[in-house]
């Protein structure tokens, strides 16, 4: 009897192979984007750890300073004491190559004596003039695969540029590790001495840090106490923690969008198994009649769903490694324009990342299919036989369905208003939204189609009259057809009323920030961050500029708070009266006075105050120079620049507490009637040849940051479409499963009369409605969306405030595309049903 029930499921399944094969496409598709978001932050992340982890070495701690670093004589005398552990002087930073794909290399300086017990892939592994690192300045090792990336052989020339100054490096030879995974791990690795890693990255007399082997943490405490000021001991396995914690939000919400699209896959697979169940409820009915078992017709329809669910998750699998090839560019580009310099040259195919896409494909089709193979093992076999039963049970349901419905949104709003800043809350609260949403559309629906026939028919007549109540009388169907396109619907108007408010708010910040005229500063290799620094004296020279009736100078430095790299901006107000920035609250001309007037004060950014949990008032530990010291937060401003936090400061506080005197770029404030573009072109004249700068009127920094921004979110935008062609997929099966369904139907129909045009005609009202009903539905629940995303999501990400702006033509365009959508969807229905042979469709199965 199995064998029986086997072969009649993959007849069936055969049998209809345009339905089956949308099923496996909603599914593969659904699978496909949590994959490749997975697989492309994943890669990211795993190419910056495993490049840290390699140059780190086998080092325990780490000896770090303040914002300069640490002063190479603390090495020194690190090294004369006579219990001194293990340990090895590094210089690290990074250059862009200036020839082949002018890809950014790290420099790592070290000294080649005191190597052998942290890092050994440069020993016995490295071909070419090794000893030359010694003996002549200027001389490098470059792995071997950058090096044939770059067309460099050993011997050559490698020009680089670094704060826009380009230097030439000599290869003396090329690093490539036996090991496949520390040879990837390299790929981008310049290795040098200490002293031509200063020179190249101008911190002559500075080390980035102290790499340390220490046995215990007794002795790790014992030598923290003895550090000199300035210093601190931290453990070195810490840094890969703080990357992982600085980029959890940012992954965690392109996480929770690709499972949008998951979502509106299981509607698709819902309505894959309704409709095979209903389409055989004569067949299923004769075998439960026979004698086949509840439990036996149970395990046929979750076989097939777990056959579909099987198929369509390897298919899916598949595809999300292929479109993780594509999103890994993106992530990559975001991370470098938010967080921190990585490069990915490679997807890393992780067992964990296939297992759970592998896990969610067959738990989301099982579990979609619970309810169709409840309702075809529970029902009579003489119920089950009738079509007509399911479709009063189905409209018997939907008030009860339509209660749930406002149950579950009620959950989810408790969760929403819930007040913690963790995201399980906030993500659980959305989805609730969601479903709830989705189980009040069946009693909407039949309230609205029942009253759609009277202005349908006087719009088309008979015809308009029974595409309205052919949309209730297959309410099981056209519910769930519904839902599907609403929710994809409704996710693009949230998401993109999201991103426009966000991308407003920003706009908004810019003009408020962005007031001087012409800004200068060095390229940077990170895009958010200029901590890249102008050559000694040009700062100075700029700001003599003729022309010039005010100007400002920053430093960007990075300093660490509780562990995590956070942004310290020191500003120079001295020359310009003029202060950009806007406070969360309190009075500006007393925040600004306060905090010029003491040496110990400073400001943060909305995004610091909110994760820290600090306000005006409280204290910030900071690494400084002259040791730990706790600044006073006198104020909260608002910034869309980093969503890790950033922190501000006079200049003259800043000299007060750190020996860095660098200068990360200059603003300049052009004199009454001056000319802004002649004022660019007379600073540039001034810098001369000493050093390449990106020097940019107010118009075009302004553009370039909201190219960054637009960049950011590009992979969201991608999100989007894959969500919408889900949801196409499954509206296009909904309808299709609807129309083969009334094939009968339709055939009486066709012998009583009515022409193929007019056939075509009845299909093209019936998903018109379909359309117009899912937009309706879609505009509500996608503002109700984009507030949750702005006003409860964002803000527990990011800790940014943002100004919601619900504009009509986002509303129109989901209205235009939920009609597009339906239109399309029911071409190939409309068409079949009107070709379709009345004798052939009468005939009994």
């Amino acid at each position: 009897m199995r064998g029986l029930l086997v072969r009649s499921s993959l007849r069936h399944l055969g049998g209809h192979p345009w339905l089956t094969a949308l099923s496996l496409l909603g599914i593969a598709l659904g699978v496909a984007v949590v994959v490749s978001i997975d697989l492309a932050s994943g890669s990211a992340l795993r190419a910056f750890e495993r490049s840290t982890d390699a140059v780190a070495g086998r080092a325990t701690h780490q000896v770090v300073g303040g914002s300069s670093g640490v002063d190479e004589r603390v090495y020194r005398e690190l090294r004369l004491r006579r219990d001194a552990p293990v340990s090895a002087p590094v210089v690290e930073g990074y250059v862009r190559a200036a020839v082949g794909d002018r890809r950014t290399l790290t420099v790592l300086g070290v000294d080649p004596f005191a190597e052998a017990p942290f890092r050994d892939y440069a020993r016995g592994e490295a071909v070419g003039d090794v000893g030359a690192l010694l003996t002549e300045p200027g001389s490098v090792l470059l792995s071997a695969r950058a090096a044939r990336a770059l067309g460099i052989a050993s011997g050559g020339t490698l020009p680089v540029r670094v704060e826009g100054v380009e230097r030439q490096l000599r290869v003396a030879g090329l690093v490539e590790p036996a090991d496949e995974d520390t040879a990837r791990a390299l790929e981008s690795l310049v290795l040098t001495d200490v002293s031509t890693a200063q020179e190249v990255l101008g911190t002559a007399g500075w080390l980035t840090r102290i790499d340390l082997r220490i046995r215990d943490e007794a002795e790790a405490k014992a030598l923290a106490a003895t550090l000199p000021v300035g210093t601190e001991l931290l453990r070195a396995a810490a840094r890969a923690g703080t990357v992982e914690q600085m980029t959890r939000a940012f992954r965690t919400n392109l996480t929770a969008l690709s499972l949008l699209a998951l979502v509106v896959g299981m509607f698709l697979i819902y309505n894959t198994m309704t409709f095979s169940v209903v389409q055989r409820r004569g067949l299923l009915g004769r075998l439960r009649a026979i004698g086949i078992t509840r439990g036996e017709l149970f395990g046929l329809v979750l076989g097939e769903a777990a056959v579909l669910g099987a198929v369509g998750t390897v298919a899916g699998l598949l595809l999300g490694v292929l479109l993780a090839r594509g999103l890994v560019g993106l992530v990559t580009q975001t991370f470098n324009d938010l967080y921190f310099v990585v490069s990915v040259r490679g997807l890393a195919l992780e067992p964990f990342t296939l297992v759970k896409g592998l896990t969610l494909g067959l738990g989301a089709t099982l579990l979609a299919a619970l309810v169709p193979a409840w309702e075809a093992a529970r029902s009579a076999p003489v119920t089950t036989m009738r079509r007509s039963t399911l479709e009063d049970v189905s409209r018997s349901r939907a008030p009860k369905l339509a209660l749930l419905g406002l149950v579950v949104l009620a959950a989810g709003t408790g969760l929403l208003v819930w007040p913690t800043q963790a995201l399980l809350p906030a993500y659980g609260g959305l989805f609730s939204v969601l479903l709830g949403s989705a189980l009040l559309v069946p009693w909407v629906t039949e309230r609205l189609s029942a009253g759609a026939a009277v202005p349908l028919g006087a719009a088309f007549g008979l015809l308009g009259r029974m595409a309205a109540r052919s949309v209730r009388t297959s309410l099981s169907r056209t519910a769930v057809a519904l839902a599907a396109l609403m929710v994809a619907v409704a996710t693009t108007v949230g998401v993109g009323l999201m991103v426009s408010s966000f991308r407003g708010t920003v706009v908004s910040w810019l003009d408020t920030s962005l007031q001087a005229d012409v800004f200068i500063s060095p390229p940077s290799l990170v895009a958010r961050r200029g901590t890249t620094t102008l050559v000694p004296g040009l700062a100075e020279r700029l700001r003599a500029t003729p022309g010039v009736a005010a100007s400002s100078t920053i430093r960007v430095a990075t300093t660490r708070v509780g562990g995590v790299p956070t942004d310290l901006l020191a500003i120079d107000f001295s020359q310009t009266p003029t202060r950009p920035y806007r406070f969360k609250s309190g009075d500006a001309a007393a925040i600004w006075r306060e905090l010029e007037a003491s040496q110990d004060a400073i400001l943060v950014s909305e995004p610091f105050s909110f994760h820290r949990r600090v306000g005006v008032g409280d204290t910030v530990r900071l690494t400084t120079d002259q040791g730990p010291h706790d600044f006073r937060v006198v104020g909260v401003y608002f910034d869309y620049g980093s969503d890790v936090g950033t922190m501000l400061m006079p200049r003259a506080t800043y000299d007060r507490w750190y020996d860095d005197r660098g200068v990360s770029g200059v603003a300049l404030y052009a004199a009454p009637g001056a000319d802004v573009d002649a004022l660019v072109a007379a600073a540039r004249e001034r810098a001369g040849d000493s050093q390449a700068l990106l020097v940019r009127a107010n118009r075009s920094l302004r553009q370039a940051s909201l190219e960054v921004f637009d960049r950011t979110f590009t992979i969201t935008h991608v999100l989007r479409l894959l969500a919408i062609g889900v949801a196409f997929v499954g509206v296009l099966s909904a309808l299709m499963s609807l129309q083969l369904e009334r094939a009968r139907e339709l055939a009486v129909l066709r012998a009583t009369g009515l022409t193929p045009g007019q056939l075509w005609g009845l299909v093209s009202i019936q998903t018109g409605l379909l359309g117009l009903l899912a937009g309706l539905f879609s505009m509500p629940l996608g503002v109700g969306l984009a507030y949750i995303l702005v006003h409860v999501i964002n803000q527990r990400s990011f800790g940014w405030t943002l100004q919601l702006a619900v504009t009509p033509e986002t509303l129109v365009q989901a209205m235009l595309l939920a009609l597009v959508a339906s239109a399309l969807a029911g071409l190939y229905p409309a068409w079949k049903m009107a070709r379709a042979n009345p004798a052939m469709a009468l005939r009994e199965e």
